[in-house]
């Protein structure tokens, strides 16, 4: 793990509007910093970045965190990652103990076979006419060959010739290699190889794509520590600058047709790789546009893929952002279809062919159906129930109730009489900020978020058990007193994953508008006497309101005492 040190001295030489200003242009705002929000679409800014509590905030979409929150949102970074891309930034040496000890850090040797292994197929690409010839044939041309960094895995096991040590662990661990029966030999072989970057574009692994008619047709590398099938998304590097600029993100099924694509204009399309697509594809993809479009052939296996699709990224929805369907004439696919019709063709089908999401899961759950019986609407309600439950977007959940009641002929009531109730928060952590009913304690935990050292001289028992935030307050104070006095920008992203995760967000948030001026002691020395004070008062009363036959001796005399004091 990283040293929570480390994390603070890091957090206190960097400057959170500097990360972010070269990443999303800042304008001055009072104290703080102001900018349309880079994570949802606004025309007003509501995302503020305050110098002096190293801090941002969206007040539209409730993003918010440090600087190491930020580029982990913003540049689709882990955390480790993170950290070492701002401790480069300030020049800070990482530690030694900043391994992840539940996700180990691939040796080197795993990242330099794979980008060795890609240099080879490149080379070879050019000494294999009959793969050169296949490409052509596809209508792919040496500018966007090198641009995704096609190559060619030549048959039998050349990667003998490449590697001194074909041996070596690392070929193995990196799915270079198969180790079967006392043998090993290369696992691409006579096929056409399309590397697979991470987001950082790096090489994580291999597609290999068989020529002839060899099976598999498409063979990808085997789980690894570089490469993880269910997260990984081919083509994404290469098309985020696209994304960015269609303002919308298209997946298709195979490495073709996203290089198809972009051969004719296309640049925006990616692909999931080999398998339906997941959750963290669906979460990844949502983060990089506010419209996604799954684009499918026409038959029926196109549509029970773009089910799977639907399924795999209801619990990724959120209220704001699009995901839709593209049937593609029966018989065509992505590259087949842009390569006979043109780029506008598919653009116009992008623009006016889309299936919505909800059009799309309300007409397969209908299918078949007859909905003029009460038969026919059990059925529909019955496979509706666990969909709308996984939805991550309350308001689209409830729409799509709507109108799963109009077709039902039911009131929602009834619907939710029969237990088919939407979702009303994401299943994820909710990012958007929390009313909390009046408190005097809501006060004093600000003013301990900026002196946490002074968490030891605050008692619980004093809290009043009426307080709505009373319990809170007592998490809150434990957890200070545990990880001791660090930084504001520190204690934030050291609650991350911690029961007080989210107050010590709202409380960060509060802080934002607080003039930096203020004197933090006095407001912590004027919070805790009337919070003794409110806290006597209540005792004396309390004591006061028993018989005094029934009161203890310690009892009567710490009457006495309240009362004198």
């Amino acid at each position: 793990m990283i040293p929570r040190d480390f994390i603070d001295t890091l957090l206190s030489r960097v400057d959170i509007v500097d990360v972010i200003d070269r990443r999303v242009p800042l304008k001055k705002a009072g104290q703080n910093y102001q900018a349309c929000c880079p994570f949802h679409s606004e025309k007003t800014p509501s995302f503020t970045v305050s110098p002096s509590k190293q801090f941002y905030h969206c007040f539209g979409c409730g993003a918010h965190g440090t600087a190491l929150g930020f580029l982990m949102e913003y540049e689709h970074m882990s955390f480790p990652d993170s950290v070492a891309a701002l401790a480069q930034d300030v020049g800070l040496p990482m530690p030694e103990s900043s391994l992840e000890p539940e996700r180990p850090k691939a040796p080197p040797a795993l990242w330099d076979a794979l980008e060795h292994a890609a240099r080879f197929y490149k080379q070879q690409l050019k000494q294999a006419p009959h793969a050169i010839d296949y490409l052509k044939r596809r209508g792919l041309s040496g500018a966007i060959a090198a641009r995704y960094g096609i190559g060619y895995a030549p048959d039998g096991s050349p990667l003998k010739r490449v590697f001194a040590d074909y041996d070596a662990e690392a070929l193995a661990a990196s799915g270079l290699v198969v180790d079967n029966e006392g043998r090993r030999y290369d696992r691409f072989r006579d096929r056409i190889m399309f590397p697979i970057r991470n987001v950082k574009g790096q090489i994580v692994g291999f597609g290999g794509r068989v020529l002839g008619q060899g099976e598999p047709k498409y063979l990808n590398s085997p789980e690894t520590p570089l490469f993880h099938k269910g997260s990984e998304i081919y083509g994404l590097f290469e098309a985020r600058a696209a994304i960015k600029r269609a303002a919308r993100v298209v997946v298709v099924e195979g490495y073709m047709d996203v290089v198809a694509l972009a051969q004719h204009g296309v640049e925006f399309a990616v692909a999931t790789l080999g398998t339906a697509t997941t959750p963290t594809h669906a979460r990844t993809l949502l983060r990089h546009s506010d419209r996604l479009v799954y684009a499918f052939d026409g038959d029926a296996a196109g549509r029970k893929a773009a089910w799977r699709a639907l399924e795999n990224s209801l619990e990724a929805l959120q209220d704001g952002k699009e995901v839709s369907f593209l049937f593609l004439p029966e018989g065509e696919d992505p590259d087949s279809y842009i390569r006979a019709h043109g780029c506008d063709a598919f653009l116009r089908l992008l623009d006016s062919e889309t299936l919505p999401l909800s059009a799309f899961l309300m007409r397969e759950l209908a299918r078949g159906l007859r909905l003029d019986t009460q038969e026919g609407q059990a059925t529909l309600l019955k496979a509706a129930k666990p969909l709308l439950e996984k939805i991550g977007a309350p308001l689209l959940a409830r729409l799509i109730q709507r109108q799963i009641a109009e077709l039902t002929q039911l009131q929602a009531s009834d619907l939710s009489a029969m237990g088919l109730r939407p979702v009303t928060a994401r299943p994820l952590p909710p990012r958007h900020q929390r009313r909390i009913a009046p408190s005097r304690l809501r006060g004093l935990a600000r003013i301990l978020l900026m002196n946490p050292q002074r968490a030891s001289e605050v008692e619980p028992l004093w809290f009043d058990a009426r307080d709505p935030l009373h319990a809170t307050a007592g998490e809150l104070i434990a957890w200070l007193r545990e990880v001791g006095p660090l930084r504001l920008h520190t204690l934030a992203e050291a609650a991350k994953g911690s029961s007080v995760e989210a107050f010590v967000n709202e409380l960060m948030v509060d802080l934002l508008d607080k003039d930096d001026t203020w004197d933090w002691n006095a407001e912590f020395e004027g919070a805790v006497q009337q919070l003794r004070d409110d806290w006597r008062r209540r005792r004396v009363q309390e004591l006061a309101a028993r018989p005094l036959a029934s009161l203890s001796v310690e009892e009567r005399r710490e009457l006495g005492d309240l009362a004198r004091s």
